[in-house]
């Protein structure tokens, strides 16, 4: 068993072209809707690990733009993102990069790894970074590797 994001996107289409071609994710299935321009159902794997499912929204649904325009209003960090964890985030950084995509924080290594975000085509945080290092508190009460605690 495994777990999946679920995500409906106004334009599926767009969203399936950025993680497939920019970020690097694979197609599993791929089924189109009755009309042009439509996703019924997407499944696309993570090569290290991991699935996202994506789909069109209908008219009455909400989707991940409008969730995100709803975060933007009250500013700061959005209180959802997806995190992928990737054993090479400087090649994907670079990937990112020259295929265009909006970086929200640049690549650097902080005591909870190295990585780095980047936005997808309707706003939605999608953080990349090599798996986080077991954490403990140390005497001054922050957040530290196990060894550095």
């Amino acid at each position: 068993m495994s777990l999946k994001v679920n995500l409906g996107y106004c334009d599926a289409p767009a969203a399936l072209n950025f993680l497939l071609n920019v970020l690097g994710f694979q197609p599993v299935v791929v089924y189109t809707g009755a009309h042009q321009g439509i996703i019924a159902h997407a499944e696309i794997r993570w090569p290290e690990g991991g699935a996202v499912t994506l789909h069109s929204i209908e008219e009455d649904e909400v989707s991940v733009y409008d969730a995100v325009q709803a975060m933007d209003k009250k500013g700061g960090y959005p209180a959802f993102s997806v995190h992928m964890e990737t054993s090479d985030p400087d090649k994907l950084y670079q990937r990112a990069v020259e295929e265009g995509a909006e970086i929200i924080k640049e690549l650097d290594t902080t005591s909870r790894g190295r990585g780095f975000i980047v936005a997808d085509p309707e706003g939605l945080y999608w953080s990349f970074g090599t798996p986080l290092p077991k954490l403990l508190r140390n005497a001054e009460g922050e957040w530290q590797p196990e060894d550095n605690a």
